[in-house]
C-alpha cells in the first residue's frame, strides 16, 4: 500500500497537468487495483485497507488529499485515476455530489447494512462510521442527561466550552438544530449558548477536556471519539488526565421531531470516472463488514454504522447511541444557514 501526501498549493497545478502520466509510469492503479483519494489522515485508515488487501489481493493506492479535492478530481477530469472518494463531515461528502464527480452504484450489501437515513438517496454516497456529538462534563458533576437545547440555560452561565463555530463540526450541529427548531429558535439559542461560554469559542474538541480539567468550564459540546483516544492514552500523560477529568452525556434533540444524538460522518463516494469500479465498491463493501467495521470502533473509536459490532470498553461506557433519525442529507441543507447564523450571532467573537 502506498501513502502520497498531496503537495502544497505552489505546486498542485504542475502536479496536477502530469498526475495521470506519472501513475502509468509507476504502476500507481492497474487492474488489480483500486485508488483511493481521502480527506482522512492515512494512519486513521491503514489498518482497514492493510486487511482489506489482505483478505482480498486488492492493492490500495492512496493518496492523502488535505485540501482540493474537488478541484483535483475535476482537473483530472475523465483521466482521473480516482475510484473512490473519501472524506468525514457529511457536507464535504455532500459537496462532492453536487460538484459532480461522483455516481450512483447498486449494492445489496450497502443498502441492507447502511440505514436509509445514513446514505444517498441515489446511492451516490455512504457513511460508514459515526462521530457523535456528545457532552463533556466534568466527572464530579451530577449531570447524566441533557438535551442540545440545555446548553442556552443560564444556570451554564460561564460554563461551557466548545471549539469554533464554523467548524464543520459544529455547523453540522447548528444545522441540525434548525432543521428540527427552525432558524429563529436556533440564533436565539446560540445567543445563549454564546452568553455562557467560559472562554472563548476556539481550539479543538480536546481542548474541551482539558479546560475542564483547568476549571475553565463544567461541560462542552465535542465529538465522543476524542473521548476513546484520551482514555485509552498512556497513563501521566496530559491527554489521559484530560480524559480522565470527564464523563460522557449523550445528548438529545428536545423536539419532538427526534429524541436521538447528533451524529457525524465519514463516508465515501465512488468517482465519477472510475476505471476500477468494481473494486472501488467492493472496498466500500468490505468497509461495512463486520471485521472493519470492528477496527472502525476499537481503532478509532468511531460508531460503527453496523449493529452488532464489539465496541472499545470506553467507548462502550457511554451506553447506547440513539441516532437522530433525521436523513443527514436535510440536516446538510441548512449549512450556509447555520455558518450565517455563526458569523450574524458573533459566536466566535
Amino acid at each position: 500500500m502506498r501513502f502520497t501526501r498531496e503537495p502544497r498549493p505552489l505546486f498542485r497545478s504542475l502536479m496536477l497537468a502530469g498526475f495521470t502520466a506519472l501513475c502509468a509510469a509507476s504502476g500507481a492503479a492497474t487492474a488489480a487495483d483500486v485508488s483511493l483519494y481521502t480527506t482522512r489522515e492515512p494512519q486513521l485508515i491503514q489498518p482497514l485497507l492493510e486487511e482489506f488487501t489482505k483478505d482480498t489481493g486488492i492493492k490500495v493506492n492512496t493518496v492523502f488529499v488535505k485540501d482540493g479535492l474537488i478541484e483535483r478530481v475535476k482537473a483530472e477530469g475523465e483521466k482521473s485515476p480516482a475510484d473512490l472518494l473519501m472524506t468525514v463531515d457529511i457536507g464535504n461528502l455532500l459537496d462532492l455530489v453536487e460538484a459532480g464527480i461522483t455516481q450512483p452504484i447498486e449494492s445489496k450489501v450497502l443498502n441492507d447494512t447502511i440505514p436509509a437515513n445514513l446514505r444517498g438517496t441515489n446511492n451516490q454516497w455512504y457513511a460508514l462510521s459515526l462521530r457523535d456529538r456528545v457532552a463533556y462534563v466534568a466527572k464530579d458533576l451530577d449531570v447524566n442527561a441533557l438535551t442540545y437545547e440545555a446548553f442556552a440555560d443560564p444556570k451554564w452561565k460561564g460554563k461551557v466550552c466548545i471549539r469554533s463555530g464554523q467548524h464543520p463540526y459544529n455547523t453540522a450541529l447548528i444545522a441540525a438544530m434548525i432543521a428540527h427548531n427552525g432558524a429563529e429558535a436556533t440564533e436565539a439559542w446560540l445567543r445563549n449558548v454564546k452568553n455562557n461560554l467560559g472562554r472563548k469559542a476556539s481550539g479543538g474538541d480536546r481542548d474541551v477536556a482539558r479546560d475542564i480539567l483547568g476549571g475553565i468550564c463544567d461541560v462542552g459540546i465535542a465529538n465522543a471519539y476524542y473521548v476513546g483516544r484520551m482514555k485509552n492514552a498512556e497513563p501521566g500523560t496530559d491527554a489521559r488526565k484530560w480524559g480522565d477529568a470527564i464523563k460522557v452525556v449523550r445528548p438529545t434533540f428536545a423536539s419532538e421531531k427526534s429524541r436521538g444524538t447528533h451524529v457525524n460522518i465519514s463516508g465515501a463516494s465512488v468517482a465519477k470516472h472510475a476505471p476500477n469500479k468494481e473494486n472501488a465498491v467492493k472496498l466500500l463493501e468490505y468497509l461495512v463488514s463486520d471485521k472493519a467495521q470492528s477496527l472502525y470502533a476499537n481503532a478509532n473509536y468511531e460508531y460503527p454504522i453496523k449493529e452488532g459490532i464489539k465496541l472499545d470498553p470506553v467507548v462502550a461506557s457511554f451506553g447506547p447511541l440513539v441516532v437522530d433519525p433525521l436523513p443527514l442529507a436535510e440536516i446538510a441543507k441548512h449549512r450556509k444557514q447555520a455558518s450565517e447564523l455563526v458569523d450574524k450571532v458573533g459566536f466566535n467573537n
